[in-house]
């Protein structure tokens, strides 16, 4: 069985935690080597301190060093009470004068000036610290140098660091613990808009697309809702579209298959010959139309998809224009009308989809020829903003009532009758909508002009 996911919660507590456990090491790091240089150089002060009080006791008498030790001295080294002392004084000739005569214990580098020299060796098998300071004497019945050396074991220098490591990282690990349950809640608030979401879309109607509130929720956050929207909202057409299909069809291929079969049976009934090729005619004509009307409901959906899905290109509506007429299908639709093409020399480029574009002139040439009367001419014009993809018809286009309803699906005169499925103004209505344009429908004295106009982009170089 899989692992259950971990949340976005544990994964940024995780996360904190692992700052602040990382952030503590280089802490404790960071203060153990403070504490024990503050150590170190606490105890050097001591050391140093002692041997110059020695030093300072030492007289000649009768042309003989004498050291007198002093209490203070002493009293310095006192404050190490678990520490091995070690002291010794010698004269120039590395005679002992007074101390623990101990030839082990000296400088690495005896060459070195009368300044303190501190260095490391052991004391009674043990780790110790040592300060030599020399005192130089030129008198009448002595002269050289006195060197006393003063050393300790380590244990108050250790327990020291330690003292200062403790101090040092108590208060910060309570501190690295009120960050962590404070980020805990933190990021709990934080990540609370994510759980809102995930409830709303889990208590959502499957079919319940609409978009999802923004208002209140992080920048970050809004980013990602605003696209989850986009998608939503364009799943919610494909969707609508799809409906829209199956509703159509339904709803336009009953009365065309009704009758075709009503014809096609009283046609097999028919015993009078001129009666049946009537009867033929009129099914050829019923089969032809109910064509057109899967051809256009099936064009109408493939290009509401295409709009949601295809790339949107640089597109000339000359080329469009151009293909349109090149193709001739409107020999096909009205054999003997007059179709002309008016296009200029200079590019009228759009963004789009060119299936889409292509489809929405064939319904504007095709609602023409049907309705309009020849000859019919198709061009396109570009004022710099606006770019447009029109066909003109000389007729003087429909009535008032009729021209407030074109566009909507099923939207035709009564002179249409069944030659008509009413999608074709509805398909480039939709092409419009999606590419942020519109259908203009002007008569005028030169006949009645219907256009697809959309934003006009700059032609590529």
């Amino acid at each position: 069985m899989a692992d259950a996911p971990r949340s976005l919660l544990a994964r940024v507590v995780q996360a904190v935690l692992l700052l602040l456990l990382l952030g503590g090491v280089l802490i404790s790091g960071s203060t153990w080597y403070n504490g024990r240089a503050a150590a170190r150089q606490a105890y050097d002060r001591i050391l140093l301190g002692a041997a110059s009080d020695i030093a300072e006791s030492i007289s000649v008498r009768d042309g003989v060093p004498v050291a007198d030790l002093p209490v203070s001295a002493f009293e310095l080294l006192a404050q190490a009470p678990d520490d091995r002392v070690y002291y010794s004084v010698r004269g120039p000739d590395d005679g002992l004068i007074a101390g623990l005569d101990d030839t082990r214990i000296a400088p690495p580098d005896p060459a070195r000036g009368i300044g303190p020299v501190y260095f490391d060796a052991r004391l009674q098998h043990e780790a110790a610290r040592f300060v030599q300071v020399k005192r130089r004497f030129a008198e009448r019945d002595f002269s050289g140098e006195v060197s006393v050396i003063v050393g300790q074991t380590l244990r108050a220098r250790r327990a020291m660091a330690l003292g200062l490591v403790l101090q040092g990282l108590v208060p910060v690990s309570v501190a690295g613990i009120a960050l962590l349950v404070m980020s805990y809640f933190i990021i709990r608030s934080a990540v609370r808009p994510l759980e809102l979401l995930a409830a709303d879309l889990l208590h959502r109607d499957p079919y319940d697309l609409t978009p999802m509130r923004t208002e209140g929720l992080p920048r970050e956050l809004r980013v990602t809702l605003d696209a989850m929207n986009r998608f939503m909202d364009r799943l919610d057409r494909q969707m609508q579209a799809m409906r829209n299909l199956i509703s159509d069809s339904a709803h336009q291929l009953r009365t065309p298959v009704a009758a075709i079969r009503v014809q096609a049976e009283s046609m097999v009934e028919e015993e009078d010959a001129h009666l049946r090729a009537h009867a033929l005619a009129r099914l050829l004509a019923r089969t032809r139309s109910l064509g057109r009307l899967l051809d256009q409901l099936l064009s109408r959906a493939l290009v509401i998809h295409r709009t949601d899905s295809a790339p949107r290109v640089v597109i000339d509506l000359r080329e469009i224009a151009l293909d349109i007429v090149e193709k001739r299908d409107h020999e096909l639709l009205a054999p003997g009308a007059e179709v002309t093409l008016a296009i200029g020399e200079a590019p009228v480029p759009v963004l789009a989809d060119a299936f889409s574009l292509e489809q929405a002139g064939r319904n504007l040439l095709v609602n023409a020829l049907r309705h309009g009367r020849a000859p019919v001419r198709i061009g396109t014009d570009d004022n710099g903003t606006e770019a447009s993809l029109w066909v003109q018809d000389a007729g003087p286009g429909p009535d008032p009532a009729l021209l407030a309803r074109v566009g909507r699906r099923f939207a035709r005169s009564a002179a249409s009758h069944e030659d008509s499925a009413g999608l074709g103004l509805s398909i480039v209505s939709d092409v419009a909508a999606a590419f942020g344009g519109r259908v203009d429908m002007v008569p005028g004295p030169e006949g009645f002009r219907v256009s697809l106009v959309l934003p006009a982009v700059e032609a590529p170089k």
